[in-house]
């Protein structure tokens, strides 16, 4: 009887397992379904079902008009471009932190990584001030790149550095070096063996990242708002204007259904390269395989690696610093103090306070989300259904911002979801953003634990809550910090829906950032640089938080 029981218990286990892991997917799927999936189809049917039929003609007229296919060109040619050159500048700077070993590499890595976190408002605001009118290049030699495709280029390198960098340089500081070693025994040039043995291994990773630099580069809005004016905009850009400035939400709708399958063939690429690096391959331990640099040309690749991340990276930010000091006695930051009754309901620097509760708030709801999610994907062997839901997680990366935020407008002004009032439609838009952060967190790590121990404790009459809390949490409790670090700093620099649905008296600071740029005069452009320096500081101090918490396996893209 007892062998009998025994032999049972394993299938009741895998029946309970199903249905417990349905169970933890059904509050992020309602969650996902009322906040992203109805607002958006809220706003396409808006702009298509007109006057009780759906008007499908509508597609072909939109996209028959010639500002509309310039858009999509440069669109999908900037972000090709950004992603080649941002591949070309990072790939050495992904080499240089994997595989040599020098003093500060640590804080290096937290250097290249700051940018990735920071709100996309803050990183147009830096070159701005660096190839802008006013700004170094424009003090030193008369140089302006602000009205040039090439301002746009180099802020997307700025941004996606660190993307390359991780996920590359991951995988690369994980392959055995005696595999190269062994080709150059064999009589391979240096090239030679990096080109047949290392290359093919880094494919999947390389392929990876340049998908991930294309969809944000893609649907790139802050940068390309300030930087791009009047003469360059992506659909992201377009799909604001047609909503925000002129009303017209038949073409707006057109724009994100483009936009969505876009995103979508783009997901379902980077999916695959995904399946790809995590085939099976020769890895160690990458404690072991960082040296110190030898010979000439290591070193010369270790000094050009720190030029460009000293120009690329530290030097826009260094210049917005610069910028925001200009007027003595630090004037623009006093001004923030001040309500001139113009620009903002309130001063400027209640922008700060609103931005810290709206992120608070938001990584709240991120983390349960997530969180929830991600226990329920923990199992490999997880059904289709399940697995399709993990793919859809990543779609707020890439859905129009600006679509989801004007959609919470039009979606959720009726009871019993009239939210459109309420101080948590932030919250809920910011969120949004940070629920696939906390996922690809967290889940590495979960399914990491093994599985023995959960089941062990389930036989000893353990609940899945005490499961949870005894065996999950001690060791993805670092995880757990981790994803709401990332969380809290995605929220603070949301932009592309906090535009829409943040209330003229409640700014955050982004959206007071450009409120600032909108608007002429050397006071309002020098608060702009104030706050961005003071958003800057914030996602910084988180970021380095981040790197003294994170494990080798989370906080990775």
């Amino acid at each position: 009887m007892d062998l009998a029981r025994t032999e049972v218990a394993p299938g009741r286990g895998a029946k309970g397992s199903a249905a417990a892991r349905l169970g933890l997917l059904a509050v992020p799927v309602a969650f996902f379904a009322v906040f992203f999936a109805y607002p958006v189809a809220a706003i396409v049917a808006r702009g298509l079902h007109v006057d009780g039929a759906w008007r499908f003609g509508r597609l072909w007229d939109v996209l028959g008009q010639s500002d509309i296919r310039h858009v999509l060109w440069f669109t999908t040619w900037q972000a090709l471009a950004s992603t080649a050159l941002t591949l070309l500048v990072a790939l050495p700077g992904a080499y240089v932190l994997a595989r040599l070993d020098f003093p500060g590499r640590q804080a290096l890595r937290a250097v290249v990584t700051v940018p990735f976190v920071l709100p996309t408002v803050v990183v147009g605001t830096a070159f701005l001030a660096l190839v802008g009118r006013g700004g170094l290049l424009d003090d030193l030699w008369g140089l302006r790149l602000d009205t040039t495709v090439w301002a746009i280029l180099l802020a997307h390198v700025f941004f996606n550095y660190a993307v390359v960098v991780r996920t590359v340089g991951g995988l690369w500081a994980q392959l055995d070096p005696r595999q190269e070693e062994a080709a150059r025994m064999l009589g391979a040039s240096r090239l030679r063996a990096w080109r047949t043995v290392t290359l093919p291994a880094l494919g999947p990773a390389v392929a990876a990242a340049a998908l991930m630099v294309f969809l944000f580069t893609f649907t790139s809005f802050g940068v390309v708002q300030i930087l791009g004016g009047p003469t360059f905009s992506t659909l992201e850009v377009e799909i604001y204007r047609q909503t925000s400035e002129i009303f017209d939400l038949s073409t707006a709708a057109v724009l994100t259904i483009v936009q969505f399958a876009a995103v979508g063939a783009i997901l379902a690429v980077h999916a695959w390269t995904v399946r790809r690096r995590e085939s099976a391959l020769r890895l160690v331990d990458a404690a072991g395989t960082a040296r110190r640099p030898r010979g000439g040309g290591q070193w010369a690749l270790l000094a050009g690696v720190l030029a460009s991340i000293a120009v690329l990276l530290v030097l826009p930010l260094a210049v917005l610093v610069q910028r925001s000091l200009d007027a003595p006695g630090f004037a623009y930051y006093r001004a923030l103090t001040r309500d001139d009754g113009n620009v903002f309901l309130v001063p400027p620097i209640d922008a700060v306070g609103n931005s810290l509760q709206y992120a608070l708030a938001a990584t709240a709801i991120a983390m349960v989300v997530g969180g929830l999610a991600a226990a329920a994907l923990t199992r490999r062997d997880a059904g289709r259904l399940v697995r399709g839901f993990d793919a859809l997680l990543m779609l707020p990366l890439g859905v129009s911002a600006v679509t989801v935020g004007f959609g919470f407008l039009i979606a959720l002004d009726e009871p019993p979801l009239d939210l459109r009032a309420t101080w948590i439609l932030v919250p809920l838009a910011q969120a949004l953003v940070g629920v696939p952060f906390v996922v690809r967190t967290m889940l590495p790590v979960l399914r990491a634990v093994d599985q023995r121990l959960r089941e062990a404790a389930a036989v000893l009459g353990a609940s899945p809550w005490r499961v949870w809390r005894e065996v999950d949490l001690p060791m993805v409790r670092r995880a757990l910090l981790v994803a709401a670090g990332f969380a809290f700093a995605v929220s603070l620099g949301e932009f592309g829906a906090t535009v829409f649905i943040a209330r003229p008296d409640n700014p955050t600071l982004p959206v007071a950032v450009a409120r600032l740029l909108g608007r002429a005069g050397e006071l309002n452009y020098g608060q702009a640089m104030a706050l961005s320096t003071i958003l800057m500081v914030v996602c910084a101090v988180a970021l380095l938080v981040l790197e003294r918490l994170r494990t080798d396996r989370a906080g990775e893209f």
